[in-house]
């Protein structure tokens, strides 16, 4: 039971925090990650004041859902609901937050959010993932494609990366150093934040079973 109270905190945690550091990085203006771009470009397609940031990411979200519901009802639990109806709306009033607390940042500013956006986010995603209670609509997409097809994890990732950034970048989103750097160092940042912080506060110290 004690292990369960962890494994939701980190879920909650992980999740709002992983949108406030999306927040970080549309502050940043120097790219944001693909899953982003695609989400961004959708709302900037959109006549302008038809509807937020955060409503636009849930309603895709939803929409992934169902196809996620018909192919695979595992992927979701709790980790999913918050990420559909929140991290939209925390990245969004985040972002309007630093813009307003600092409402003509400078280059090294805005590369400084970016670097710290990335850290956070790793380390957000390793609770959230490490949790295991459910994934996102867009790593499930991955998840489900390589388990159906046999297809390597990575393959599919990249492959989604990809497009989901073709379609943002067409539609206006920002594309940058950001997207770019994401790609290549998410991967193992997240592993050390699991290795170092997620997999003790869920196990509990000296047990990493």
């Amino acid at each position: 039971m004690k292990e369960r109270t962890r494994r939701i905190w980190m879920t909650i945690v992980g999740v709002l925090v992983c949108g406030f550091s999306v927040g970080m990085f549309n502050f940043s203006m120097l790219g944001l990650d693909p899953f982003q771009v695609f989400a961004h470009g959708i709302f900037m397609a959109l006549p302008e004041g038809t509807l937020g940031f955060g409503t636009v990411y849930a309603v895709v979200n939803l929409l992934m859902l169902i196809v996620i519901f018909i192919t695979d009802k595992s992927k979701i639990g709790l980790g999913t609901v918050i990420n559909i109806f929140l991290l939209g709306y925390v990245a969004e009033y985040s972002s309007l937050l630093f813009e307003r607390l600092i409402p003509e940042p400078s280059l090294a500013v805005r590369f400084i959010f970016l670097v710290l956006g990335i850290v956070i986010m790793c380390f957000a995603s390793a609770l959230y993932f490490t949790a295991d209670m459910g994934v996102s609509t867009y790593d499930a997409v991955s998840l489900i494609i390589s388990e159906k097809r046999k297809w390597k994890f990575q393959f599919c990732r990249v492959s989604s990366d990809l497009l989901c950034t073709i379609i943002g970048f067409a539609f206006g989103a920002t594309v940058g150093v950001g997207t770019v750097v994401t790609a290549f160092f998410m991967g193992p940042l997240i592993a050390f934040f699991n290795r170092t912080v997620a997999e003790p506060l869920r196990y509990g110290r000296g047990n990493n079973a």
